[in-house]
């Protein structure tokens, strides 16, 4: 990522100086400028002090680091050499309280201090990424300009970058935003394994995922594109051509571990913020949990042995296959959609919590292209009429309270329901779309089981519970009413005179 922001820089005219622990990866990246004919325009330093001395003032200094106190190291080297009025800007998937800890350091000495999450992966960084500020807003307003230039533009040409807030709250916004990200790719995934286990090669499906990309409710959704594109993509062999070399899907091996092996925070972080902010995040949560039985694959190999070949897919027989298929479309967009809602909802707690004053116009407009969630329907169909009201409360961002947005649920539901049904039937992997059903079932209702739950909490806590039919009951407040459901007893009277200590 950082390589490829320094030559997009540098395309676009900026001196950059360069430097990393590994000399290696910046003559890479050098010889990258040359090839390219940016001459002159990246260099490297060995060390803080010379690094500093290579920049006009005020300084830019853009990080792209490993979450975690990397930062925190690089950033104490630097203060040295680094005046009142320079701008560090964090373009690492950090993690927002980090990124406050950071600003708040850097008050005293002036140097400003902002969290920016990038999205679009290593080849968008080249390109143009989506780009998600944060913190002091003077050096917000600086840095401006340069961070429009170097934006993803969306189909209308307007760059796909914009102040978020105060605060962490760039780098929150990107977090949740890659909690919808891993929701929608296990969705994906998830519809993928169904048409594989429907007998359809691995072409075929990436046919499918081009139409469902051309049109209808996954109409220019990036992983639904980048699916599609996958599906046929073959090693070329020794003269070149591609003909008759296996496709390289068919080689992939089923393990994400990327939440395990420190690669990235933000999945792990967005579940956490969804529970800690309170917010039914099931399909995000079943996600996350589907990635991590992913990556232990050894774990899964020995329980598949425990239990005689553990509860294997079976094979689709589908009478009107498109028929099918296009339920399939509906149940994944709907899955897609719950993790947008529930994604949102996260950031509006977040926000209120840490009045960091979230411009909701500027995450649709970083949305809109250049990053990993983009999806032009939801985009200009869901979020649009919701996000650029001229005035915005907490609740607009819970988007299932919205007349368009229920009505997108009501159509696609009886779809996902029937994947489901079907998924259930013949021992299908489908945790993302079977939460997601769930989730709509949950948080729509009004007569759930919890009755039950309450009153046992009630039975052995005392946890107090409110009575059917009463007023201002619809808050998450303590109930009003205990019931004795069985007489407290001593010690003796449940054991016996006979018990000893």
């Amino acid at each position: 990522m950082g390589g490829g922001i320094a030559l997009l820089l540098a395309e676009n005219g900026v001196h950059v100086s360069l430097s990393d622990p590994s000399e290696e990866t910046m003559d890479g990246i050098m010889q990258k400028a040359k090839k390219a004919g940016y001459n002159g325009l990246v260099e490297k330093y060995k060390d803080h002090k010379s690094l500093c001395r290579s920049l006009s003032k005020p300084r830019l200094l853009v990080f792209s680091l490993p979450h975690g106190n990397v930062g925190d190291k690089v950033l104490e080297g630097l203060m040295p050499y680094l005046d009142r009025g320079d701008i560090v800007l964090d373009c690492g998937n950090e993690h927002f309280t980090n990124t406050e800890r950071r600003q708040e350091h850097c008050k005293g000495t002036g140097v400003r201090y902002i969290g920016s999450g990038v999205s679009g992966g290593y080849q968008a960084a080249r390109a143009g990424p989506s780009i998600c500020p944060g913190g002091d807003e003077s050096a917000l307003k600086d840095v401006m300009p340069l961070l429009e230039k170097i934006a993803a533009k969306d189909e209308d040409g307007n760059p796909c970058v914009g102040v978020i807030g105060r605060g962490g709250a760039g780098h929150y916004v990107k977090m949740v935003h890659n909690g919808i990200e891993h929701g929608m790719m296990s969705a994906i995934c998830e519809a993928w394994g169904i048409m594989r286990k429907m007998g359809m090669g691995y072409e075929d499906v990436g046919k499918v995922l081009q139409k469902w990309n051309d049109s209808g409710e996954l109409k220019g959704t990036f992983l639904i594109s980048i699916g599609a594109d996958l599906s046929h993509k073959r090693y070329p062999g020794t003269d070149g051509s591609t003909k008759g070399q296996p496709l390289v899907i068919s080689e992939v091996l089923d393990k994400v571990v990327q939440d395990v092996t420190g690669e990235e925070g933000t999945g792990i972080w967005s579940n956490t913020e969804a529970i800690e902010r309170h917010v039914p995040a099931i399909t995000l949560n079943a996600a996350h949990a589907f990635r991590l039985a992913s990556a232990y694959r050894g774990d899964r190999i020995k329980a598949n042995e425990l239990t005689r070949g553990g509860f294997a897919p079976q094979e689709l027989e589908i009478d009107n296959k498109n028929a099918f298929i296009e339920k399939l479309r509906r149940a994944t967009y709907l899955a897609c959609l719950a993790s947008y809602i529930q994604g949102m909802q996260v950031i509006a707690r977040a926000d209120q919590e840490h009045e960091w004053h979230i411009n909701y116009a500027n995450i649709w407009k970083i949305w809109r292209g250049g990053c990993i969630i983009q999806a032009d329907y939801i985009s200009d169909k869901i979020l649009k009429p919701i996000l650029l009201k001229p005035s915005l409360s907490p609740a607009d961002m819970h988007l299932l309270f919205h007349q368009h947005v229920a009505e997108e649920v009501l159509k696609s539901y009886p779809s996902l329901r029937r994947i489901v049904s079907k998924a259930v039937e013949t021992d299908q992997v489908a945790p993302t779309l079977s939460a997601s059903l769930e989730y709509f079932k949950m948080v729509t209702g009004t007569d759930l089981p919890t009755s039950f739950y309450e009153a046992e909490l009630d039975y052995f806590g005392a946890h107090m519970f409110d009575k059917k039919g009463e007023e201002d009951t619809d808050g998450p407040t303590e109930g009003r009413h205990h019931f004795e459901w069985k007489p407290v007893q001593t010690q003796r009277q449940v054991y016996g005179a006979s018990s000893k200590v």
